[in-house]
């Protein structure tokens, strides 16, 4: 986590000393199973990892937002009590987005002043998630709101979707929150039950019998191109569409009555009606709704491997799930399908894919905690072999899981 006093000079730096003040830690996340898939209401995996978002803050009486970033340029100011007003094209919008959010349901009085800071490069980790989530609490907390978890989730991703403008699910936001330290999250994006499930215990690498009971056999690699991306300007968006559309298009083949395009999901149509329309569909939709249906069994399969303790399976899962993302949602750049390439070939990591959305940002991966350092190296060394240019911006991390947002 960030060194707390740099939150607290900061703090008086832009707001001089005597509020009482709250601290709290949002998580970062990954998802080594059910990518690109919560949006079409499809099975999702997740973990919160020990890196994320710190926010340090006290309440305004007169309803005002002033946040200030460690991360960011800009002191970004609203009032809680008046309309939020159209979107500013910075990371304010994230704050008030989740104000927008809120209001929507609760007559907000007091306002946050404080200060956040990221503890990792941005870059398809979720940090708009943990930054939304972060926010929402924050200002559910000055105005005494009593919201339980999935209400949390709910809030921050309404923001996400109606006022950033992104079309994604619940995933995001469902790890940032409920994901606790020691267990995989499984998620039915649809019906939104889930499940915390702990690592076989007993079992090391492999499946192996030997581990110290309650340790995991694995630690996350985060490994950043260098590039940065916004996910509002790229195809994000178009692939949502592209999703709805194939299952519209095997609707209309079994002349099942349509829904309006925006209430359209794929999971909303069986596999085998899939298998049946495979052929006839444009290429386009059906690798799209390939990639969901496969996405949706490797889901089903890792968690199996999971409860089996069994870490290179697992990891197999995690690497076929990259190769769909590439061949059938078609999305990765050039960087990060070398960085994927790469981790195939390298010693000690298990399975690894594209983070996020898959346009530019990282890669995750699960690795061997014993092999930390040689990891490092050989991705480093031969991934600026490809791409000197990012030899300042290129960075490499080993993360532990971690609990959801909390206050501290």
């Amino acid at each position: 986590m960030i060194q707390m006093n740099d939150l607290f000079q900061a703090y008086r730096t832009f707001f001089g000393t005597g509020d009482a003040l709250y601290r709290l830690f949002s998580p970062y996340r990954i998802c080594p199973l059910g990518a690109h898939v919560d949006h079409q209401h499809g099975l999702v995996t997740g973990f919160a990892f020990d890196s994320g978002i710190e926010f340090l803050f006290s309440e305004t009486e007169t309803g005002k937002v002033e946040m200030a970033s460690l991360s960011f340029e800009g002191l970004m100011t609203f009032n809680v009590q008046r309309p939020i007003d159209e979107k500013q094209n910075n990371w304010g919008d994230y704050l008030r987005g989740a104000t927008w959010a809120l209001q929507q349901d609760f007559q907000l009085k007091k306002g946050v002043r404080g200060i956040v800071k990221g503890s990792m490069p941005i870059g398809g980790l979720s940090s708009s998630a943990a930054l939304l989530c972060g926010f929402v609490m924050a200002l559910a907390k000055v105005n005494h709101l009593e919201l339980d978890k999935m209400q949390v989730i709910h809030y921050a991703s309404r923001a996400e979707r109606e006022y950033v403008g992104l079309n994604n699910g619940i995933l995001d936001q469902a790890c940032v929150v409920l994901c606790e330290a020691d267990k995989l999250l499984y998620l039915d994006t649809k019906s939104q039950q889930y499940e915390l499930i702990p690592f076989a215990s007993g079992k090391s690498k492999g499946g192996k019998d030997g581990a110290e009971e309650g340790m995991l056999p694995f630690k996350f690699g985060i490994f950043f191109s260098g590039v940065t991306r916004k996910l509002t300007g790229t195809d994000y968006n178009l692939r949502v569409s592209e999703c709805k559309t194939a299952a519209w298009i095997m609707q209309a083949y079994e002349g099942i009555p349509l829904k309006e395009l925006q209430d359209t999901r794929l999971r909303d149509v069986e596999e085998a009606t899939f298998l049946k329309h495979e052929n006839d569909m444009p290429e386009r939709f059906a690798r799209r709704a390939r990639h969901f249906y496969t996405e949706c069994d490797r889901v089903k399969d890792g968690v199996e491997a999971w409860k089996a303790g069994d870490i290179e399976r697992f990891g197999q899962y995690v690497f076929e799930s990259c190769e769909s993302s590439m061949n059938n949602y078609e999305c990765g750049s050039p960087e990060l399908i070398a960085l994927y390439h790469i981790m195939r070939e390298t010693d000690g990591i298990y399975g690894g894919r594209f983070s996020g959305a898959g346009f530019k940002g990282a890669c995750i991966a699960l690795v061997d905690p014993d092999k930390e350092e040689s990891i490092k190296r050989h991705v480093e060394e031969e991934y600026l072999k490809q791409y000197p240019q990012y030899k300042d911006s290129f960075h490499a991390y080993f993360c532990s899981p971690a609990n959801g947002v909390e206050f501290l």
